[in-house]
């Protein structure tokens, strides 16, 4: 395909940072680079895959612990999260030092993101949706050409994000689950936060928090 998608899981919390690599171009972009920022450059280097932008999807520590460093070090943008999880930016340092992570500075996204926008990835293009609950800002991207969805902490195989944080909603994260997800397909296939792969029709059928009989 055009778009290759390789996940790298990092940090104690072993949270899938994902290299999304556009083939045309070579160009790449780093979605929630959490940590270990040497794996991860190495695993772009090993896939010949040139960083250009850094992508949020929403601003956990494990998710976006390392994106101020790693915009520093490759000089290139940050894109998301959505601006309702501001508040979560601006509190990285005590995050990082409350769950016994690297010192995690700040920072200010190039760009906010909303329901609707798009990202580029060298000649590729996702599509963003706002699906809040896990956080208020969090969101999703979607490359309809592979039916793939990076979404996360919103939905995990057999599960759903946590909602016992600040202004976490369950309610809220049900209704983006069944409007911003299920209405994508479901042979889309979808990168969690954490743990493996799955599709959303199998989550239909049968995630105990989210199926089609509840």
């Amino acid at each position: 395909m055009a778009l290759n998608a390789t996940v790298i899981p990092v940090t104690p919390f072993e949270q899938n940072c994902t290299l999304l690599r556009c083939d045309a171009s070579g160009e790449a972009a780093v979605v929630d680079p959490g940590g270990d920022l040497d794996l991860i450059q190495e695993t772009a280097e090993k896939e010949g895959a040139t960083i250009t932008r850094i992508l949020l999807t929403h601003a956990h520590i494990d998710h976006a612990g390392g994106t101020a460093e790693l915009a520093k070090r490759l000089g290139v943008p940050i894109e998301g999260p959505h601006p309702d999880d501001k508040f979560w930016i601006d509190g990285l340092p005590e995050q990082s030092a409350q769950f016994g992570f690297p010192h995690a500075d700040t920072f200010d996204p190039d760009r906010w993101l909303d329901q609707g926008d798009t990202v580029t990835v060298g000649e590729e293009t996702l599509e963003v949706r706002h699906c809040p609950g896990h956080t208020p800002g969090h969101v999703i991207f979607f490359h309809a050409g592979l039916r793939l969805a990076i979404v996360g902490d919103v939905l995990f195989k057999g599960s759903i994000g946590r909602t016992d944080f600040p202004r976490g909603d369950h309610a809220t994260l049900l209704r983006s689950i069944r409007e911003q997800l299920w209405t994508l397909g479901d042979d889309v296939t979808f990168i969690p936060g954490h743990g493996p792969l799955s599709t959303f029709g199998e989550e239909r059928r049968s995630n105990p928090f989210v199926n089609d009989e509840m």
